[in-house]
C-alpha cells in the first residue's frame, strides 16, 4: 500500500505528545511538574460560559454558515477596529475551528508545488509542516538569542528567490516571545512591497505583552501592508478558551478568504455554533479577566526569568509576550548527567522527565538544537516546585 507521501513527511506535534505525557504519568499517580503545555491554566471566564449556555438553550446548536456566523464576524471588526486601528467588513473575515485550520486553509489557498515561505527560527512547531504538506517549502531564518530572536531586512534578502510568496511572522512570538516593534515591521513591510509578496500575521497572542511593548499589527502599517497581510488570530490564548477551538482569519483581499472559506466548506464545513456565540460574548463583553489573567502571566514570567537566570550554566532572555521561555541549554550539551552524556536537547528533555520529573519541550520542535521551551501557564507553585527540581537537575551534571 502507498500512502501520501506529504502526509508521511509531516512530523507530530511534540508538545501535544509531551502534553500528553504527562496526563498519562499524572494519571499513573506519578508527581510530575509540566511546563510543555500552550494553554491558559485559567478556567473560561464565566460570562463566556453563560454565553455558551444561553446559545444551547436559544436552539443555536445547528449548522452555521461555513465560514462563521454574521454576528461573530460584525464582533470581529469591531474588534479589528477598536484594537488594531483596521478597517475589515464581515466580507474579509472568517472563523474557523482554531488558528491552526486558519493557516492551513490559507496555505492550501496560496501555495502552488515549491512556493516557499520565509519564516524565523525558533518557530511554532506547525508552520513548517503545514506548509509542507501543501507542496510548499518553508524557508527558515536562523535568528539569533544576542539579536532578540529577530529577524532583519539582510536575512529576508538572503532568505529571497524567485520562488517566495510570502513572510510570515508570530509576534509575540512562540516559542520566544519576542515581539516586533513599529519600525522593524515598516521595514518588513517595505520590504515585502518591493517584492510583491504576501504577509501571513499570526496575532495569537496580542493581549498578552508585558512591560513597555506594544502588540502592532503589521497590517496597520500601511495600506499597501494592509492590502497584502493576513492577519490569523484566535480565542484560545486571550480567552483561556483553548478546547473552545475558534480561530479566525481576516484579508483586506477577498479572493482569499473566498478561497479559504470554500475550503473549509468542503472539510469540515462550520465551527462550532456554540463556540462561535459564546466567542461573540467574550469579543464583545468585559475584558477584565483578560488583564487579571495578562498581570498573573507577568508575575509568573518575572519569577521564571530571575530563577532560571541564578542556576549555573543554563539562562534565558526575558520575554516580552505569550507565556514561553527559552532556557539555553548550550553550556550543558556533552556534558554528563548519572553517567549519560548529554548530546541534545532532547536527552536533556529525556532525562529530566525522567529523573526528575519535569516536562520541556525540546528545541528541535522549534528548530534550535541548544535550548528548550519552559510554558509558564501553570500556577506559581507549580513553577516553584518545578525551578527547584531543574536547578537540582542542573547542578548534578559535570
Amino acid at each position: 500500500m502507498i500512502f501520501s507521501t506529504n502526509a508521511e513527511n509531516i512530523s507530530p506535534s511534540v508538545t501535544l505528545s509531551i502534553t500528553s505525557k504527562v496526563a498519562q504519568m499524572k494519571k499513573a499517580g506519578i508527581d510530575v511538574i509540566g511546563f510543555g503545555v500552550g494553554e491558559p491554566d485559567f478556567n473560561t471566564p464565566q460570562n463566556i460560559q453563560d454565553a455558551a449556555i444561553f446559545a444551547m438553550k436559544s436552539g443555536h446548536t445547528k449548522y452555521t454558515s461555513a465560514s462563521g456566523i454574521i454576528e461573530l464576524k460584525e464582533a470581529l471588526a469591531n474588534k479589528f477596529k477598536r484594537d488594531n486601528k483596521l478597517n475589515y467588513d464581515s466580507s474579509q473575515i472568517m472563523v474557523s475551528t482554531g488558528g491552526k485550520q486558519c493557516l492551513s486553509n490559507l496555505f492550501q489557498s496560496i501555495l502552488n508545488k515549491d512556493d516557499e515561505v520565509i519564516l524565523a527560527s525558533p518557530y511554532w512547531v506547525t508552520y513548517p509542516e503545514l506548509i509542507k504538506l501543501y507542496n510548499g517549502k518553508p524557508v527558515i531564518i536562523e535568528t539569533e538569542e544576542k539579536k532578540g530572536f529577530k529577524f532583519t531586512v539582510d536575512d529576508l534578502e538572503r532568505a529571497l528567490s524567485d520562488k517566495t510568496k510570502a513572510i510570515l511572522i508570530n509576534s509575540p512570538n512562540n516559542p520566544t516571545g519576542v515581539v516586533y516593534d513599529v519600525i522593524e515591521l515598516q521595514h518588513i513591510a517595505e520590504f515585502a512591497k518591493q517584492h510583491d509578496l504576501l504577509l501571513i500575521s499570526d496575532e495569537m497572542y496580542e493581549k498578552l505583552i508585558y512591560g513597555e511593548s506594544k502588540h502592532i499589527s503589521i497590517a496597520s502599517i500601511s495600506e499597501d501592508a494592509f492590502n497584502r497581510t493576513i492577519v490569523i488570530n484566535g480565542m484560545s490564548k486571550t480567552y483561556a478558551m483553548t478546547g473552545w477551538r475558534i480561530g479566525y482569519a481576516a484579508s483586506a483581499n477577498t479572493d482569499i478568504i473566498k478561497l479559504m472559506s470554500n475550503i473549509q466548506s468542503q472539510t469540515t464545513s462550520n465551527p462550532n455554533s456554540i463556540a462561535q456565540y459564546a466567542s461573540v460574548e467574550a469579543i464583545n463583553g468585559d475584558q477584565t479577566s483578560v488583564e487579571l489573567m495578562r498581570q498573573q502571566f507577568k508575575k509568573r514570567r518575572d519569577y521564571m526569568v530571575d530563577k532560571i537566570n541564578s542556576i549555573d550554566n543554563i539562562s534565558c532572555l526575558k520575554p516580552e509576550g505569550a507565556f514561553y521561555v527559552m532556557l539555553n541549554i548550550s553550556k550543558l550539551i556533552g556534558k554528563k548527567s548519572n553517567g549519560d552524556t548529554i548530546n541534545n536537547c532532547m536527552d536533556f528533555t529525556e532525562k529530566l522527565l525522567n529523573e526528575s520529573r519535569v516536562a520541556v519541550v525540546p528545541g528541535d520542535a522549534f528548530g534550535v538544537s541548544q535550548y528548550v521551551r519552559l510554558s509558564y501557564a501553570t500556577s506559581i507553585e507549580n513553577i516553584k516546585e518545578g525551578l527547584n527540581r531543574l536547578a537540582d537537575f542542573v547542578d548534578n551534571i559535570k
